[in-house]
């Protein structure tokens, strides 16, 4: 039995699936649904959990290389919460473009956890190291 760390055996499973390169997607509640996605949906209720509660969780056993979030992200939020989720990303490669073009990236990843953030463009694509 697990003691620390993830207990959820459905992220267990899909983060050790994730190979070099590929990408998993963090996604708030308001995230469609992308059917061709193994997709864990985790979200009990408006921001339970949040995408940096699932990103704090992982970071420790999970390798990132690159991050991407949306453009727009940058304009909906507070210096607050830009800085909040800076500061998670620190020492990762983060790079902001139009919420179209993040999307475009969504069919290649390997999975995707959704959660309860109701934070603006919260969506994070990662790039495993």
């Amino acid at each position: 039995m697990l003691k620390t760390g993830i207990l959820n055996p459905q992220i267990n499973s899909l983060l050790s699936h994730v190979r070099h390169t590929n990408t998993l997607v963090i996604a708030d509640r308001g995230f469609p649904f992308w059917p061709m996605i193994e997709t864990v949906d985790i979200s009990v209720m408006d921001d339970l959990p949040t995408v940096l509660q699932v990103l704090a969780a992982i970071r420790p056993n999970f390798q990132i290389g690159k991050a991407w979030m949306a453009q727009e992200f940058l304009k909906q939020n507070s210096a607050k919460t830009r800085a909040a989720f800076a500061s998670m990303l620190q020492g990762i490669e983060l790079n902001h473009e139009p919420h179209v073009e993040f999307k475009k990236r969504l069919p290649h990843a390997i999975g995707l956890i959704r959660t309860g953030d109701t934070t603006q463009y919260a969506n994070i694509i990662l790039e495993s190291a």
